[in-house]
């Protein structure tokens, strides 16, 4: 007989299978009849039209062809044969096309679909190429562009009230080849080039536009598809043609399934981020299309903590991140522009800023960069060089913190940091490095530390500091993850080189000690959450280790390795499923970066 244990409370359903995920992919849709790039696409993923293009270099094309779902059907050719133009239109039987080359100082026709035929109705006041449209065919929007010579990247805005274009707000970044969404009045200019690939997205409120958050991946040649608040962004040219996707809820971008082929010059159409049609695209003009979906209403799908017994295989499954964290992997990202150890380090995979540290003389440093998840900047610096902070590790790249440190000595200085430059404010009660620290710019903690082995904690809330309960084990070179009421304190170095695996938990009043590491470490790095964090890496002494362990609430478990080995590493990450780790000593100084995901999966729970 099987007994449950430890499931009081809990709610299990009785499933015939397991559910699924809630997460949109990429399949692949019915093909075109003629191969092109550089084409215009408008409508939804089951009522689409692509219009132009080019079938070769040079080969421009007046083809158009309409999708109903599943089939894609020649219908009546554009007047004026043209590529790199822009399209409109909420089905495949109202649309409008505008816009293109050749010429490349840009054509201004307009042409409107009425389901059968074309016809040319006002043009634009400002001839262009690679330009983007979002709206309908009786109010649309006519954005960006380029034209030569000489070469200039337009920033021009034209609204169609269905009859004329008027010139209104231009874009605040001048490009091309942009992927835009949604209406005449509620729309989004996403990406393209200003020379060069950008990430830049901007908000249009019916009369001019505003820079909110930027794509994850800087490209240009995308497609994008959906409204002002619900998008997705696909494809495109880094260069090389990349096959990402992105989700745009109304405040951010999340990385989402990749298309099954890289492309550009594959423009799209969609309602929202649920739904779309990616269509051919380049290097070489294909038929291929992909459409993106998500399970139907009336599938069964995955919810954090749910649980249920499938009756096929007669197993007790459990869904969430703790599950899958054991699967979580490491990859290389983007180099900082200088080598560093004792960095600190705040922020997501994607949005990062990490400040300070020793160079490779041993000389403390005040640089500051930032990362996108691609590539690293260089900001305003420090206001004092220091390394081996207590940072607030959930702060943000636009707002962070820098307590304590070495700077030659010991600090005691805080440093806030606004996304443009750092100021300096109430110090902590004493100076201290070697410590750890948790939570964000208004709300912090600092842990441990030296002189001579401290296991003091401090709390700040955005304008002091106060000392609250001590550590129960005095430490430096320990790691830390959490909030300022929900934090975690584990491994470390208690003297004389007494590296110890013990952790504690802190409820925003005390520290309780809980389950131990199952490697004793000092020097290494940690982030996450109380309840779901990564140890990476740390000195075992004397060998320097590449282990990483998860913990899920109640313990530890030994995961994935880090690919280098190191010491005095920046980590941050929002929680244990998600982060990075950088910079370091091999022994040599190092500045590469990995990056950690987990995704949450399905788990089997263990009977008796």
């Amino acid at each position: 007989m099987t007994t449950l244990k430890n499931l009081k409370g809990t709610a299990i359903q009785f499933l015939d299978a397991d559910p699924v995920e809630y997460v949109g992919s990429w399949s692949a849709g019915g093909s075109k009849n003629t191969g092109t790039s550089g084409h215009s696409s408008s409508g939804i993923q089951t009522a689409s039209l692509t219009v132009g293009g080019e079938s070769a270099p040079g080969a421009t094309q007046a083809i158009v062809e309409s999708y109903n779902g599943s089939t894609f059907t020649e219908v009546a050719d554009l007047n004026t044969a043209r590529k790199f133009l822009a399209s409109a239109g909420a089905g495949n039987t109202a649309n409008l096309a505008f816009g293109g080359g050749p010429p490349t100082a840009g054509r201004t026709e307009t042409e409107s679909w009425n389901g059968s035929s074309w016809t040319e109705v006002a043009d634009l006041n400002q001839g262009r190429y690679t330009l983007d449209g979002a709206g309908i065919q009786t109010a649309a929007l006519a954005i960006g562009g380029y034209t030569t010579p000489p070469g200039t990247y337009r920033g021009e805005t034209e609204q169609w009230n269905g009859s004329a274009w008027t010139e209104v707000g231009d874009l605040n970044t001048a490009r091309g080849n942009l992927g835009s969404s949604g209406l005449y009045t509620a729309a989004l200019a996403i990406a393209g080039s200003t020379g060069s690939a950008v990430a830049n997205n901007e908000s249009w409120n019916g009369s001019s536009w505003t820079e909110i958050a930027d794509l994850n991946t800087a490209r240009n040649s995308l497609g994008a598809s959906g409204t002002q608040t619900s998008a997705l962004a696909y494809g495109g040219d880094t260069p090389p043609n990349v096959a990402n996707t992105e989700s745009w809820d109304g405040s951010s971008w999340t990385e989402v399934n990749n298309l099954a082929t890289a492309r550009s010059g594959a423009p799209g159409s969609g309602a929202s981020n649920t739904s779309a049609l990616v269509t051919s695209g380049a290097p070489v003009p294909s038929t291929g299309t992909e459409e993106w979906s998500f399970p139907p209403a009336t599938a069964s799908t995955l919810q954090e903590g749910l649980m249920w017994f499938n009756s096929s295989s007669s197993a007790l499954k459990g869904y969430g991140t703790a599950a899958g964290i054991p699967a979580g992997t490491w990859s290389s990202g983007g180099t900082p522009n200088a080598a560093r150890s004792g960095r600190g380090g705040a922020g997501p995979n994607t949005a990062t800023i990490h400040f300070g540290g020793f160079n490779p003389n041993s000389t403390v440093k005040n640089e500051t960069e930032t990362y996108n998840g691609t590539a690293w900047t260089e900001v305003n610096n420090l206001n004092a060089a220091a390394a081996m902070f207590a940072p607030a590790q959930q702060g943000t790249q636009t707002a962070a913190l820098a307590n304590s440190g070495y700077t030659g000595s010991n600090t005691a200085n805080t440093e806030l940091w606004d996304g443009t430059n750092w100021t300096e404010t109430t110090n902590s009660n004493s100076p201290h490095s070697y410590s750890c620290g948790a939570g964000t710019q208004t709300a912090a903690l600092s842990i441990g530390g030296v002189p001579p082995n401290r296991a003091i904690t401090e709390t700040w809330d955005g304008t002091s500091w106060t000392e609250v309960s001590d550590l129960n084990t005095a430490r430096y070179f320990t790691a830390a993850a959490g909030s300022q009421t929900a934090a975690l304190c584990f491994s470390g170095d208690t003297p004389p080189n007494a590296f110890t695996n013990n952790t504690e938990s802190w409820d925003g009043t005390a520290w309780t000690e809980v389950n131990n590491l199952n490697t004793t470490r000092a020097t290494g790095g940690g982030f996450g959450l109380q309840t779901t964090a990564l140890m990476c890496t740390g000195n075992t002494y004397p060998p320097i280790i590449a282990n990483v362990e998860s913990w899920n609430g109640s313990s530890w478990s030994e995961i994935n390795d880090v690919a280098t080995a190191r010491i005095r590493i920046a980590s941050s990450g929002s929680s244990g499923a998600a982060g990075l780790i950088g910079g370091g000593q091999t022994p040599p100084i190092v500045g590469n970066i990995e990056e950690f995901t987990a995704s949450a999966a399905v788990g089997t729970v263990t009977t008796s």
